[in-house]
């Protein structure tokens, strides 16, 4: 097994290409040169590649050494954690939190677990927490210290040696408590980078979208059909925040009958109250009316949107560099807040990349287009590192 240095270097093992081979390498230059961008360096493709290959057989795989995973633990302001770390073969250049998002398998979501290996084979040692409540589809400010602790814990060097840069990475609705616990003055100091997929910046736009499926753009609305996931993932994460618990059991079975994609509006029957107020605006479609009826709901969580919201806060105690990736076609969060992240953000900050057919976070099905720029993200990514190959 060569290492990276000689693989990017082209003193990989030895191939003699093939006829088949050239043209698609000649396919992928041509389609780069009508994109009007140049290919991402070769390393950064090959990672690339490997993150959309998830455990498929890649040149990033026969050429690196397989990180190992191990389980840690340690404490917190005020909980101890579980958590997962996967060590590369050579010297880690630089450690990663990957912060999961709200999905019921957490830590071991396997796109999760295929995002860490190919990052530990790029020489990040990569720290994923096990969170109870994202498992749960909960996400609370309460994130923002869990984000907190992992980062302190991750530049202890406790464990292992200190890793010289360190950063976080956020799918979805975790880059909202990444940032805001980046931007800490205890961490701004600590966190040199922040990648976030898929992310948000203001709140009440992504209700807006999640519920109607109406997005601003240069001040117009523009509509796609919303993911129904993203509403009932909302209801299902603010139960504990409704004082009824008899409204809270009949919130989640809604909830769950939506998610389990039955046809056709369950009739409102059992609901009072809060719960109405809730059932009321995740099924409302109007985006004139959502401002209201946000002020309509219970003040827990309107509390907790408040203290998420990115937009109502000054980001300027953010000093890490930020690499945002968004899909045009996004139907959960629209590309539009990962737009206005970085226009709030100083002008050299933050690297800001487009796909035109990336679904949410879900990278195994790009065009060639999309391909590379993905890679270029990668490239950014890489780039944090302390070494360069």
């Amino acid at each position: 097994m060569t290492d990276m240095k000689g693989a990017v270097s082209g003193r990989s093992p030895e191939r003699v290409p093939t006829a088949r081979a050239a043209g698609v390498v000649l396919v992928i230059v041509v389609a780069a040169l009508i994109a009007g961008c140049t290919l991402a360096p070769k390393e950064a493709r090959l990672v690339a590649r490997d993150l959309a290959a998830g455990q498929a057989p890649t040149e990033f795989k026969e050429i690196t050494a397989t990180p190992s995973r191990r389980t840690v633990t340690f404490s917190g302001e005020k909980q101890s954690y579980r958590a997962d770390l996967y060590v590369p073969g050579p010297v880690p250049e630089a450690g990663i939190l990957l912060m999961p998002g709200a999905a019921e398998q957490g830590k071991d979501d396997p796109r999760l677990v295929n995002t860490a290996r190919t990052l530990a084979r790029a020489r990040f040692l990569v720290l994923v927490p096990d969170i109870p409540g994202l498992r749960r589809l909960q996400v609370t400010p309460a994130n923002i210290q869990h984000v907190t602790d992992a980062i302190r814990y991750l530049a202890s060097g406790r464990d292992f040696p200190s890793p010289p840069r360190i950063g976080a990475g956020a799918f979805s609705y975790a880059v909202g408590p990444v940032l805001l616990a980046a931007r800490r003055p205890d961490l701004a100091g600590q966190v040199d980078f922040v990648v976030g997929v898929g992310g948000y910046y203001d709140l009440e736009e992504v209700l807006t979208f999640a519920t109607t499926g109406y997005y601003r753009q240069q001040g117009e609305w523009h509509y796609r059909r919303p993911n129904e996931y993203g509403k009932w993932v909302f209801v299902l994460s603010n139960l504990s925040r409704l004082a009824d618990p008899d409204d809270r059991r009949t919130l989640r079975r809604l909830a769950n009958w939506h998610l389990a994609g039955r046809p056709g509006p369950q009739p409102e029957v059992g609901l009072s109250g809060e719960a109405l107020d809730v059932y009321r605006f995740v099924t409302n479609n109007d985006p004139d009316r959502v401002p209201a009826l946000i002020g309509k709901l219970p003040l827990a969580i309107r509390e907790a949107i408040r203290e998420l919201d990115l937009a109502n806060r000054d980001l300027s105690s953010l000093k890490a560099n930020l690499i945002l990736v968004h899909g045009r076609r996004d139907d959960i969060i629209p590309f539009t807040e990962s737009v206005r992240l970085a226009e709030a953000l100083p002008e050299g900050q933050t690297e800001l990349f487009i796909l035109e057919g990336l679904l949410h976070v879900n990278v195994s099905a790009l065009s060639i287009f999309d391909q590379n720029r993905m890679a270029h993200a990668v490239d950014s990514l890489l780039r944090q590192r302390a070494a360069q190959p």
